[in-house]
């Protein structure tokens, strides 16, 4: 049984909505990498985040630099941004590194002060849902 594992890091609470929800259909409890969380053996990690002037958090970035391939077998990203454009370039390089596969990213829009408001709105987080739920019924076939 393939065993699923979800973080996030966030600064307008945007990243934990989506985080939250997917942990809810994957029944999996999503963590704050503030709060320092341990994982177990993982063969599916969800890494929710947002760009904040074109990077990832700092926090997200020290989190995953601590992982390795033989807790980890494969992440997938998703991420909010006011552009939805950038993607988690450099947390997925750190991965990568490491020799964590990385299998897909799924880009929403986030807003920042007035720019987007509203995002991410129920479609977009309705579609991060969905993505994980697909890639955890792959993982599960494999």
């Amino acid at each position: 049984m393939s065993k699923t594992g979800i973080i996030y890091a966030t600064m307008t609470k945007h990243s934990q909505k989506i985080a939250e929800a997917v942990g809810k259909a994957l029944q999996v409890k999503a963590q704050n990498v503030k709060e320092n969380p341990v994982l177990d053996q993982t063969d599916l990690l969800f890494i929710v985040g947002g760009i904040y002037g074109g990077e990832s958090m700092p926090e997200m970035l020290e989190f995953v630099k601590g992982l390795s391939a033989e807790k980890v077998k494969s992440a997938a990203l998703i991420t909010s941004s006011v552009s939805n454009k950038k993607g988690q370039d450099s947390l997925r390089s750190i991965l990568e590194e490491k020799g964590i596969k990385v299998i897909d990213e799924y880009r929403c829009f986030g807003n920042f002060i007035v720019v987007k408001l509203g995002h991410p709105n129920k479609s977009e987080v309705s579609g991060a849902v969905d993505f994980a739920k697909k890639l955890e019924a792959e993982a599960r076939r494999i």
